[in-house]
Order: structure tokens, then C-alpha cells, then sequence
């Protein structure tokens, strides 16, 4: 990744995790294979591992869970062969339609730049499998919250203005109340989060809500000539 970068003036940021990917359908793949490889009893020990997990360290980690999965003197063999199926399994074929042509549609109005939550190793993982680091230019931020990681984002990729896509809609929320108008943000109705959002209690509500990726590159056009 480059060290730095000629100042854009407007940076596209965009999740990964049922923004650009269908990351529902990956964990109802892995709970389908969990099942089938120890059981419904073990899958729900599984993801109830991933869940104290993730509200230990903050984010979802999945290679992680399985380690705790593990028990002492575990010799199943399912354990090897999961770990294999994490690795190898196709995200490339849970990205959304549009979505990389979307990221090169952004690019040719500013920068897209990926930034997402995650481990430091599954995520960037996922990212690269998924086509995305490539369609991004290896422009790629994961930190652990990233809504509290704005100085070191804009640190990294100086801009005028920032336009942020995430399905989470108070994650919106956050970063424009660090950001007040230097931002713009663009809510992704996608996947069980967005679809349990409740908007009206929401301060401040997004300023776009679009029903899919793919919807992001009228809209981006329309705000970079606004912005001009």
C-alpha cells in the first residue's frame, strides 16, 4: 500500500460486510457446514463462542471463535476441515452485483477507499478473495472500531470531503457526529442489520439511503457535481 497519496477531494469509504459482500449468506453457509460437520448442539456452541468473543475484543472473528471453539484434546477432524473451509471458501461469489464495478466507477470520481471492522487476519482475508482489495487498489483500513478511528482515516487519505457507505446505520451516525458536514453519509439497505434499523431514533439520520450497492454510482455523481 502507498505511504501517501495525492489529496482527492472527495474520498469514497466503503464496508465490506453486507455492503459490498453478502456476509448473511457466508455465516448461514458456515452454520449449514457446522452443522453438518458436529451437529446442531455444537454449531450453537459455536456461534455462542463467537458472540462472547465479539463483545470481548469488539469484532467479528470467526477463525478466532474457532479456536475457542476447540476443546482440550480435541482430535475431531472436523476442526482441520473447517479451518480449511474458512480459509478456502468463495467469497468472490457473495459480492454483491455491481458492487467492484461500483468501487471503479468511484475511483474515476475520486477515491474509493475501503474501511472496515474486523480481525487482522480473516478480514484482510475475505477483502483479498473477494476481488475487493484488488478493485480498490489495496486501498484497504480495518481497525477494530473504526468510527473512532477518523484522525488516523483522514491521516491516511486527506480530502475535502468524505463520503461513507455502511449497512450500519448508527455507525453512520457516529462518524458524522465526529465529522459534522466534512462528511456524507450513505446508508446500504442490506443485510439483517439494516433491516432491524430503526431509523428514527437515529441522531443524525443518514443523509442518503439507497436500497443497494449498485445505487451508489448515480448517487456518487450526483454528489461530486454538487460538491464541485
Amino acid at each position: 500500500m502507498n505511504q501517501a497519496i495525492n489529496a482527492p477531494a472527495t474520498v469514497f469509504l466503503l464496508d465490506v460486510d453486507n455492503t459490498l459482500l453478502d456476509n448473511d449468506r457466508f455465516a448461514s453457509d458456515l452454520c449449514a457446514y457446522l452443522v453438518q460437520q458436529f451437529g446442531q448442539e455444537e454449531c450453537d456452541r459455536y456461534w455462542s463462542v463467537y458472540e462472547q468473543l465479539r463483545d470481548t475484543v469488539g469484532y467479528a472473528d470467526y477463525l478466532g471463535a474457532l479456536q475457542h471453539f476447540r476443546r482440550d484434546k480435541d482430535v475431531r477432524p472436523g476442526l482441520l476441515a473447517t479451518s480449511t473451509w474458512l480459509l478456502d471458501y468463495p467469497f468472490k461469489e457473495r459480492v454483491f452485483p455491481q458492487a467492484l464495478s461500483t468501487i471503479d466507477t468511484l475511483n474515476q470520481l475520486g477515491l474509493a477507499v475501503i474501511l472496515s471492522d474486523g480481525d487482522i487476519v480473516f478480514q484482510p482475508h475475505k477483502i483479498d478473495r473477494a476481488g475487493i482489495y484488488g478493485a480498490s487498489r489495496g486501498e484497504v483500513l480495518i481497525f477494530v472500531h473504526k468510527e473512532l478511528a477518523l484522525d488516523a482515516m483522514q491521516a491516511r487519505y486527506p480530502a475535502a470531503h468524505y463520503v461513507m457507505a455502511d449497512d450500519k446505520p448508527n455507525l453512520l451516525a457516529a462518524m458524522k457526529r465526529s465529522l459534522g458536514d466534512k462528511l456524507t453519509t450513505v446508508f446500504v439497505r442490506q443485510g439483517h442489520y439494516a433491516a432491524q434499523a430503526k431509523l428514527a431514533s437515529l441522531h443524525p439520520a443518514p443523509d442518503y439511503t439507497i436500497d443497494k450497492i449498485a445505487d451508489l454510482q448515480a448517487l456518487a455523481a450526483e454528489l461530486v457535481h454538487t460538491l464541485a
